[in-house]
């Protein structure tokens, strides 16, 4: 179990290491290009849901406690973008399943 932390004055939030993953590669891609935007998550501990406001300028922090990252699903990472650049913001999604073609590269390497 890994954690978002957000702002500077530290907020952690419990997020899945392989979901956190995802997370990192979709913000960190929205905030290069310095596009702000919003994201909603859901506590893990059923309290409900908290609204961010992400930009540039506010600190935020991936923390992982799993030893070895996490095989990146382009397809979920490509729903995360979609669901970032739309009204709602980001959210997190269920993971797809990933295209054969994926798979089978894999197995190649």
């Amino acid at each position: 179990m890994g954690k978002f932390i957000y702002g500077a004055v530290v907020n952690t939030f419990d997020v899945d290491d392989r979901t956190l993953a995802h997370l990192r590669v979709v913000i960190m891609n929205k905030l290069r290009r310095s596009e702000s935007f919003m994201f909603d998550l859901t506590m893990s501990d059923g309290s409900g849901s908290r609204s961010f406001w992400m930009g540039p300028s506010i600190p935020i922090q991936f923390q992982f406690f799993g030893g070895r990252n996490p095989r990146i699903n382009r397809a979920w990472v490509e729903e995360l973008m979609g669901a970032a650049n739309g009204p709602r913001g980001l959210w997190i999604t269920p993971e797809p399943a990933e295209p054969v073609s994926a798979r089978s590269e894999l197995l190649r390497a």
